[in-house]
């Protein structure tokens, strides 16, 4: 029989991230499904931020006691029940109602944080009410820098943990199969028009009886009357800043308190330069592949940007990630954390908060059972001891085991019995 994985709309019957991404496809619109799926130009990058997985071996070890094994990892001095969290992604409110919500609250469930997108459809004042658990937010340095200035002074108020400054998105990607979906801006052809009426479901979760989703954070920039996801495209275009720099960062330390996290950074002396700018924290991103196509993967710069920063702020990264070994690799490789982004995103359009849920623990099951395979009793113990890149040496080495070596016991002789017959004594002799 053919292998096939499964293909219904079912997101309990999920047994991998692929599967659920297979779910999600069903359920909303191809715009929608597109949006969330594409990368820019010839998505040459968004191949490569999964094959680059393909590529890095584990070397596992033996005849250890795995049977207490822990995930847990200290983040920013606060316990986190995984090595990831939930990245900030746009539109959710595009793949099911109130879709930010839906991630914050299986995130709060799950004991991991999670990011809130700048162009999320809820206000960020009821994500941090109505989901708890820990809440950071993403932000873009706009042209208007009086915008990000009441958007900080929001954050501290609602209780925000952390500020993520975005810095890769300066000038839009080419996103061309996102608007292969478009007739003309924000008109969708007749072939999508067609797939959205056909999504009835979807319709009734989303459209009614509202409308299209707006922007909820997004107000105090926009014109009047164009804070919808359709209007706003060309606005937020307008306002993106070729201009930003470090003295930028530099900036909003000075505004906001709590930790600054910078996400964008794809060499080790900009992890360098957000270390000198006050930075408590960094995101290797390329943005999914959906900027600058071309461009390496986050983890081949993990290593060289990990031994740079050397512990002097917290070194996290994205693009990719849709296995529970793929984010045992980061760590393994000097990653702290690892922002999930598409992956949780499947879950949110195959079934809502609850396939939110589904994606975490999938993910979760599987970092359990790679470190308990490996012979880690503790992800937190794991080093590049346990990798082998091929053209990459200096990330492997003969590192020390993750388990405190065991006083040698010597072992029993072997109990040797008489013998009773002359073949007996050949055989024993």
């Amino acid at each position: 029989m053919k292998r096939r994985l499964y293909k219904g709309t079912d997101y309990r019957r999920a047994h991998s991230i692929d599967e659920l991404r297979e779910v999600a496809r069903r359920r909303v619109p191809n715009f929608c499904f597109e949006y969330v799926e594409g990368g820019s130009d010839d998505e040459v990058t968004l191949k490569r931020n999964r094959s680059v997985f393909e590529e890095i071996g584990f070397v596992p070890r033996t005849l250890v006691d795995v049977s207490a094994r822990s995930q847990a990892i200290d983040l920013f001095g606060k316990p986190s029940a995984a090595p990831f969290m939930i990245g900030p992604t746009g539109f959710s409110g595009l793949l099911t109602r109130e879709g930010d919500l839906a991630l914050a609250r299986a995130a709060a469930s799950a004991g991991i944080p999670y990011i809130l997108s700048n162009a999320s459809t809820m206000r960020l004042e009821d994500v941090v009410r109505r989901a708890g658990g820990r809440v950071w937010m993403q932000l873009y340095l706009y042209r208007t820098r009086d915008y990000a200035a009441r958007l900080v002074d929001r954050m501290q108020a609602a209780g925000v943990e952390a500020l993520v400054v975005t810095t890769d998105s300066a000038i839009f990607g080419n996103r061309e199969w996102d608007r292969r979906n478009y007739a003309r801006p924000l008109k969708l052809d007749l072939r999508n028009t067609i797939d959205v009426m056909l999504h009835p479901r979807w319709i009734f979760d989303v459209l009614v009886p509202h409308g299209v989703p707006r922007f909820a954070n997004l107000g105090d920039m926009l014109p009047p009357g164009q804070d919808s996801v359709q209007g706003a495209a060309s606005a937020i275009s307008k306002e993106l800043d070729p201009s930003l720099n470090w003295s930028d960062i530099r900036w909003l330390r000075d505004i906001w308190p709590g930790k600054l996290i910078v996400k964008g950074v794809m060499c080790a002396e900009d992890a360098v330069s957000a270390v000198n700018t006050g930075a408590d924290g960094i995101v290797l991103s390329n943005h999914g592949g959906r900027q600058l196509d071309g461009a390496v993967s986050s983890m081949e710069i993990l290593p060289e940007v990990a031994a740079a920063v050397g512990g002097r702020l917290t070194v996290m990264l994205d693009g990719g990630f849709r296995r529970g070994s793929d984010i045992v690799k980061a760590r393994a490789l000097g990653a702290d954390a690892v922002l999930l982004g598409r992956a949780t995103t499947y879950g949110l359009a195959a079934g809502g908060e609850a396939g939110v849920a589904h994606a975490i623990n999938l993910l979760k099951t599987e970092v359990d059972r790679v470190v308990g395979l490996l012979g880690c009793s503790d992800l937190s113990q794991l080093d590049a001891g346990y990798i082998r890149w091929p053209g990459h040496p200096e990330v492997s080495g003969n590192s020390a085991p993750c388990f405190e070596e065991k006083k040698r016991v010597t072992p029993a002789p072997v109990r040797r019995f008489a013998a009773e017959t002359p073949l007996e004594k050949e055989v024993l002799s």
